[in-house]
């Protein structure tokens, strides 16, 4: 668990890496981490590469995987699923288009939260489906949504879906009790379906904080799919593995119905790197969190002394949403570009005057970072 260790990503073809790559930029931007993984999922896939055959394997017959997502979401949030409800998928991208394909008609609305993640944004132009944003407001010192406005653009009725983040990428909120059970409500009022994803919930910092899965809301247990995978928390997203708990029969089968033919199976590694994270995994995620409070904290205070950028405290997610407006240039981003430090363009996510900052690396990154923006 040695998270202060700096790995030579050079040769690996990582996407993080290859966008600056032959240039003095050190890149804090996609939302994967700098951390190698826990030793109990590399000795998983070890294994599984020594056996020497990688053919086909159907999700559903892999007991020890989906075993161990349900005995993680009892531990982790008290919340008893059904193994039936579980549906396997190669990412939470493919698993929100899904939910739009399933529950979706042409002239159809979509509503997402704003500011959000670029693919997250894309989907409901992709499926040929007018957008409609439910911006995110700043309320008691965090980031949260615009539940006012939720209430306006859910009466609609050509409004049949709402894509939310949970916890918010890039703000890093997380919803509280009394905030879910008011988007539920909405939701039950004006018949939306509610889409949640939640690859997020196994990394709150904000030790006051407490993540609810959606579905697990007893008014929404007919009405959500929820999204969750092990990819962010244990850096395993290369392997494309994540999944969706739909209770409603109805759904699920709907759901199921739109993948059929185009979304592929998740593949053997990702089911035994998942199986490993959830099973054996518990020191190094604490020990993991603990290391990302002290990048949060550390960030927050010297971000927070440069002139013109400012920053909240994220509840969740190793990721910080820095406004730049107060620099007083018309890109940000290019600013920090021009400093050495790229950072995630704001642009991207709604707001040309943010930046999104990955703080999911050993601290002498961070060090750098602050070192190149303050000169």
């Amino acid at each position: 668990m040695h998270f202060d260790q700096v790995a030579d990503r050079q040769g690996t073809f990582a996407y993080k890496w290859e966008k600056y790559k032959g240039k003095d930029i050190l890149p804090l931007w996609i939302a994967d981490t700098e951390f190698k993984c826990a030793q109990p999922i590399l000795d998983a896939l070890q294994q599984r590469v020594e056996h020497g055959l990688l053919g086909y394997t159907l999700p559903a017959h892999h007991a020890p995987a989906i075993e161990a997502v349900v005995n993680w979401l009892a531990r982790q949030y008290n919340w008893h699923i059904q193994p039936e409800w579980l549906v396997w998928t190669p990412g939470v991208v493919p698993a929100f288009n899904t939910a739009i394909k399933a529950y979706c008609q042409a002239g159809d609305k979509v509503m997402v939260q704003t500011p959000n993640y670029p693919p997250l944004l894309a989907a409901p132009g992709i499926n040929h489906l007018e957008k409609v944003e439910i911006r995110t407001i700043e309320q008691d010192g965090r980031w949260t949504l615009d539940l006012d406005q939720l209430e306006q653009q859910a009466a609609d009725p050509a409004c049949k879906l709402f894509i939310v983040c949970n916890p918010m990428n890039p703000v890093g909120s997380v919803l509280s009790a009394d905030e879910l059970d008011t988007i539920a409500d909405i939701c039950q009022r004006h018949n939306v379906l509610l889409c949640s994803d939640e690859i997020h919930c196994d990394l709150i910092l904000d030790q006051q904080a407490k993540h609810i899965p959606a579905s697990k809301l007893e008014a929404l247990k007919h009405q959500s799919v929820t999204l969750m995978a092990a990819s962010k928390t244990f850096n395993i997203a290369g392997l494309g593995t994540s999944f969706a708990i739909i209770p409603d029969t109805k759904l699920r089968n709907q759901f199921n119905l739109a993948a059929r033919g185009i979304v592929p199976w998740v593949n053997i590694l990702g089911l035994a790197a998942t199986e490993a994270a959830f099973t054996q995994c518990d020191d190094w995620h604490q020990a993991q969190l603990n290391y990302l409070r002290a990048n949060r904290d550390y960030l927050v205070e010297h971000i927070n002394q440069i002139d013109g950028l400012q920053m909240k405290a994220p509840q969740a997610t190793f990721l910080a949403w820095v406004d730049g407006s107060g620099l007083g240039v018309e890109s940000p981003q290019r600013w920090c570009e021009d400093k050495g430090v790229g950072p995630s363009p704001g642009v991207d996510f709604g707001n040309n005057q943010f930046i999104r900052f990955n703080f999911g690396c050993p601290r002498s990154y961070l060090e750098q970072a602050i070192e190149r923006l303050g000169n």
